[in-house]
């Protein structure tokens, strides 16, 4: 691996922790699109399997006292872990050019959602009865792509949860995934020896950007500071669909 695309990587995933860091979730959302230019989707989502795992695991520590109850969070939980699974099969046989322009699709449907979701508040009861057929789509999302936030992010935002039970339930929701995906990649052997090395190593520019993210957080204006996420994945939202269509 040259110098060069190791420096990308690292700023990437340093982005992708001060996303965290600052709203909570959604580090995939810049590190893999970014990963995925300089490798393929493939190893963009192999690196972010260890880093998703340790950081979500240590929000779920930290944020404990939040968490929603068992029912809801097993619901959330053991349907992503079916759909993660689904979509690491999906990751290790199908083209990857038709992966990118997935990716690509899955960058401007969390963009359309972002901006056009109606401001309505998804009651308790509701969420509880579709939280399966959830957990499912956005797991197959994240295990083929990496991403599962215009399903996940979306259904947990329309809850309007508190910010601290927000962070906790989608913590078990990605530690889930996470904990279903590395084995299954391992097995298929998509996950290599060197790759496994590689994603420890990619957790340390992850934790080392998630306190800047926090600062970041409390000073910035929140709609300031999404919309300027959103304006940079159009732009790798694009550069994705050129690469798969060139």
């Amino acid at each position: 691996m040259e110098p060069g695309l190791i420096v990308l990587a690292v700023a990437a995933l340093a982005l992708g922790g001060v996303l965290k860091g600052a709203v909570g979730a959604g580090a995939p959302l810049f590190a893999i699109p970014v990963l995925a230019l300089l490798f393929n989707v493939q190893v963009a989502v192999v690196l972010f399997t260890i880093p998703n795992l340790l950081t979500n695991s240590w929000q779920i520590i930290e944020y404990k006292s939040d968490l929603l109850d068992r029912r809801f969070l097993l619901g959330l939980a053991g349907g992503g872990g079916l759909g993660a699974f689904a979509g690491s099969l999906i990751l290790a046989f199908v083209s990857g050019d038709i992966l990118m322009a997935a990716l690509a699709c899955i960058v401007f449907a969390y963009i359309a959602v972002r901006l056009m979701r109606p401001d309505w508040v998804l009651s308790y009861e509701v969420a509880r009865r579709i939280v399966w057929p959830v957990g499912l789509v956005a797991g197959v999302m994240q295990g083929a792509g990496g991403i599962s936030a215009p399903v996940s992010m979306t259904f947990l935002s329309a809850m309007r949860l508190e910010r601290g039970a927000f962070i906790a339930t989608v913590s078990v929701f990605f530690a889930a995934m996470a904990l279903v995906q590395i084995p299954t990649l391992l097995a298929l052997g998509v996950m290599t020896p060197a790759l496994v090395g590689w994603s420890l190593l990619a957790a340390v520019p992850l934790f080392g950007a998630m306190p800047l993210g926090a600062m970041l957080g409390r000073r910035i204006d929140r709609d300031v500071f999404d919309k300027l996420i959103l304006g940079v994945l159009a732009v790798v939202g694009i550069k994705l669909f050129y690469d798969a269509l060139m």
